[in-house]
């Protein structure tokens, strides 16, 4: 196998110089390149009133990422309907909790906090059980998470606020030994972009991270090198780093 000196990650880049990533770079003497393949279309009002969803039934709200929050508030702005301040959010890490700051006055709303994984949220939400409670969504969420809401003995709606389609990628040379992809679309746009790469003797390295990523690229007959999490490392930094320092 080839050394890997250039690696190709499917996310924005981040807005600090002094990232984790460009920490990694260094450590390993390699190039980091950030495009993100796919794009964020948020939903219309109609397509949510289709959906039979009615944002003043609700009397509590489950975030589990920032573009859940912004699509949330822009559907309620687009509504006129002006959030009640008894409304409830349960955010699935404190860096989300901390993102409503952008909406609404942090110190004077009820806002309740998991840990790192959303398994960390469920006793909290199970603890407001006589709650209505709304889950602002992509289209493609990870099923564990609905499965994890079905059993609990609540009142949970799941709606699809916004959707994520393969985006054309600016690069115009392929020229990376490894790409990492967070989600399915990733898989489809790296697919739609670049299918030269996954010819059956390509030898581009693919990392994947999450169950259902990996699952979906693996139906698509592509072979994954590196799979993260994994018991000894949880995020797919720690999962990289292991996985370089190996090579």
């Amino acid at each position: 196998m080839k050394k890997i000196k250039k690696i190709l990650v499917s996310q924005p880049e981040p807005q600090s110089k002094n990232n984790p990533y460009a920490e990694l770079a260094k450590k390993h003497k390699i190039k980091i390149k950030f495009d993100p393949l796919i794009e964020i279309i948020g939903l219309k009002v109609r397509d949510i009133r289709l959906q039979k969803i009615n944002v003043n039934n609700f009397s509590a709200i489950i975030f589990t990422s920032r573009i859940a929050i912004d699509h949330f508030f822009r559907i309620c702005e687009e509504m006129r309907f002006i959030v009640p301040n008894t409304m409830k959010y349960f955010c699935v890490s404190e860096a989300i909790s901390f993102y409503l700051q952008k909406y609404t006055a942090y110190r004077k709303r009820k806002i309740y906090v998991g840990g790192k994984k959303f398994e960390d949220l469920l006793e909290l939400i199970e603890k407001h059980s006589t709650e209505k409670f709304l889950l602002p969504s992509a289209e493609y969420t990870n099923p564990k998470t609905i499965e994890f809401l079905d059993n609990l003995d609540i009142d949970f709606t799941r709606g699809v606020f916004f959707k994520t389609v393969p985006k054309k990628s600016a690069i115009k040379r392929f020229s990376y030994d490894m790409v990492i992809l967070f989600s399915p679309i990733d898989v489809d746009s790296i697919l739609k972009n670049f299918p030269e790469l996954f010819e059956e003797n390509h030898e581009i390295l693919i990392a994947c991270f999450g169950d259902v990523t990996q699952s979906y690229a693996e139906s698509k007959n592509l072979k994954i090198s590196l799979k993260a999490p994994n018991e000894k490392n949880l995020s797919m930094l720690s999962c990289l780093d292991h996985f370089l320092s190996k090579k």
